[in-house]
C-alpha cells in the first residue's frame, strides 16, 4: 500500500456482530503479585450481542457516533481499540497517517452484566478494521493487542469457545455442548474490581486439568460474593433455579439457565417477572464475528 491514502475501495456500510459470552464455569485459583487473579474458566459465545457499524475514511480521525453515558470517548474501548490498531499498523508501515474510521454501536447487551459486551465490541473493531484497512495482522497478534484493552478481549478476537487460564488470556479451544440459554439481567450494575477485591471472595480453588473440569458440575467462585452483596441477584438465582441449572456469568450481574431446546428456554422466558429483562440465545462454539468475517 502506498504511504498516501487508504485503499480507495471503501467498504459498504455493514453491521458487524459483537456477540455475548458466557462463563460456563469460573474458578479462581490464586491471587497474583500484580493484583490480578489466576483463573480457570470456560468461555462460550451466544448468537446474540451488540452490533457495530464501521466505515473507514481518509480523515485521520477516529469518530464514535454513539457515546456511552459516563464514559469519555477517549476511554471508550472501541475508540481505544481502533487507535491501538492504527498505531501498530503505522509502526509496521502498512497504514498511512490519514487512515480514519467512524464507529457506531447498537447496544443490546447490558453494561456490567458479565456478558463481555465492551470487550466484544473492542474485539470486533480490531478484527473488522484489520480486514478493512488490510493491515495484515494475524489473529494471534490482534489478541495480543486486545489484551492491553482487557483480559476478555483475546477470546473474542480468536473466535472459538475456549478453556482459559492465567487472567483469561491463555486459551485452549474446546467444544462444549451448544445448549440453549435463558439469560436474565436483574437490573443492577456490578463492578468487576469490587468483586475481585472483596475479602470474602474464594481465591484458593485447586487448579484442575481441563478433562476433569469438563466432567465435573460447573460453578462460579464469584457467585457467593455477588449473591450476598446484591439482593436482586440472590432473588434472581433462587427463582431461576426452580426451573433449570442456573448460575452467574463472570462477575455478573446476569444469570443464565441452561436448556436442551429453544422451546424449553422460551417456556420459562414467558414466566420471567416484568421487573427483570432477558433473552433466549443459542450457545455457539464459533463466534458470529468470525462467521461474518468469513462471509466478507
Amino acid at each position: 500500500m502506498s504511504a498516501g491514502t487508504v485503499q480507495s475501495a471503501l467498504p459498504a456500510i455493514v453491521k458487524w456482530p459483537a456477540p455475548a459470552k458466557l462463563n460456563l464455569f469460573l474458578y479462581i485459583t490464586g491471587r497474583r503479585t500484580d493484583g490480578y487473579h489466576n483463573l480457570q474458566t470456560l468461555f462460550q459465545f451466544l448468537d446474540f450481542g451488540d452490533e457495530l457499524t464501521i466505515t473507514t475514511d481518509n480523515s485521520g480521525s477516529i469518530k464514535l457516533l454513539t457515546a456511552v453515558e459516563g464514559v469519555p470517548e477517549e476511554e471508550n474501548l472501541v475508540v481505544r481499540a481502533a487507535k491501538l490498531l492504527r498505531q501498530q499498523a503505522q509502526l509496521r508501515g502498512t497504514l498511512p497517517e490519514n487512515a480514519g474510521a467512524t464507529l457506531a454501536i447498537e447496544k443490546n447487551l447490558p453494561m456490567g452484566g458479565g456478558l463481555g459486551g465492551g470487550s466484544s465490541d473492542a474485539a470486533t473493531v480490531l478484527v473488522a478494521l484489520n480486514h478493512y484497512w488490510k493491515t495484515g495482522f494475524s489473529l494471534t497478534e490482534l489478541a495480543t493487542f486486545g489484551l492491553q484493552l482487557g483480559a476478555d478481549v483475546p477470546v473474542f478476537v480468536q473466535g472459538f469457545a475456549a478453556f482459559a487460564e492465567g487472567v483469561g488470556e491463555e486459551l485452549t479451544p474446546v467444544a462444549p455442548a451448544e445448549k440453549w440459554y435463558l439469560v436474565i439481567h436483574p437490573g443492577v450494575h456490578i463492578s468487576t474490581p469490587a468483586v475481585f477485591t472483596d475479602p470474602a471472595l474464594i481465591r484458593d480453588t485447586p487448579r484442575r486439568e481441563i478433562s476433569e473440569l469438563l466432567l465435573a458440575d460447573y460453578g462460579n467462585d464469584c457467585e457467593p460474593v455477588v449473591r450476598k452483596r446484591f439482593r436482586e441477584v440472590e432473588q434472581l438465582v433462587s427463582w431461576l433455579l426452580e426451573y433449570a441449572p442456573s448460575r452467574l456469568t463472570g462477575t455478573g450481574a446476569c444469570v443464565f439457565a441452561e436448556f436442551d431446546t429453544e422451546s424449553a428456554a422460551r417456556q420459562v422466558f414467558e414466566l420471567v417477572p416484568k421487573k427483570w429483562q432477558g433473552f433466549v440465545a443459542r450457545g455457539v462454539n464459533v463466534s458470529p464475528l468470525h462467521r461474518h468475517l468469513s462471509a466478507q
